[in-house]
């Protein structure tokens, strides 16, 4: 789907002047970052999903050794977000940890970049399935859910159309076949009344659009806004493959 196309289906979309793919969401204008963060300059709010901290060392206490430098690069892109936007609102919406202790293994360098992230504006931590209780030792509050002007923020999408809802929880991904070839991304999917972000952690995976799991979530045949190199691609659901 070109980006003309796109727009008479979801009201506007365009390449934002920042970077990134921007669109109106239930009345709220949004920007889709080609870093998978969501940006929301109305609100001054920067948002990210499933960051899945410390997921290599929650697989190495098991003996699958994966390098131990996820965390250290998911904050180090996130901290270029912040750079770049200078949000006044910070907002983790859940499994921003991969288990319930892996706030106790973060190293003092990590600890470090969350402490500066929160320094001189709210960071919200929304709670996930991998972290129902939140943060205990880091700055900022827990929060279930959070309501930011017509947004509803969550982490797992609820069943059935929800307009206005932002979500995470299924990583969505695209997999976009052109000219002989396919390519897998990560994506945003929305329907133009609710979004639900990729995972911005580095070793978080993703799963398809086109699962079973995300039927019934869209009114409408969905746009998955595809991470590029320094910008997102508006694809429609006629140019999207199965795995």
């Amino acid at each position: 789907m070109s980006l003309a196309a796109a727009a008479v289906q979801f009201d506007t979309v365009a390449q934002h002047p920042l970077g990134g793919l921007g669109l109106s969401l239930s009345g709220e204008a949004v920007v889709c970052r080609p870093s998978g963060a969501l940006w929301v300059e109305a609100r001054r709010a920067l948002i990210v999903a499933d960051l899945h901290l410390e997921k290599g060392s929650f697989y190495a206490l098991r003996g699958q050794m994966l390098p131990p430098y996820d965390t250290a690069d998911t904050l180090r892109r996130l901290a270029a977000e912040v750079a770049a936007l200078s949000p006044d609102v910070l907002v983790f919406l859940g499994d921003s940890f991969h288990d319930r202790a892996g706030e106790s293994r973060l190293c003092a360098a990590d600890i470090a970049v969350l402490c500066a992230l929160a320094h001189g504006r709210d960071l919200l931590w929304v709670t996930g399935n991998h972290d129902p209780v939140g943060p205990v030792g880091l700055p900022g509050s827990a929060v279930a859910t959070l309501a930011l002007g017509a947004l509803a923020l969550v982490h797992e999408p609820a069943a059935g159309p929800a307009p206005g809802e932002v979500a995470g929880h299924l990583h969505p991904c695209a997999r976009v076949k052109a000219r002989g070839a396919s390519v897998r991304r990560r994506c945003f999917v929305t329907d133009g009344e609710r979004l639900i972000l990729p995972a911005f952690g580095a070793l978080a995976g993703g799963l398809n659009v086109r699962h079973a799991a995300f039927a019934g979530l869209m009114r409408a045949r969905p746009l998955a806004a595809v991470l590029g190199v320094g910008r997102v691609h508006a694809v429609g659901w006629g140019s999207l493959r199965d795995d």
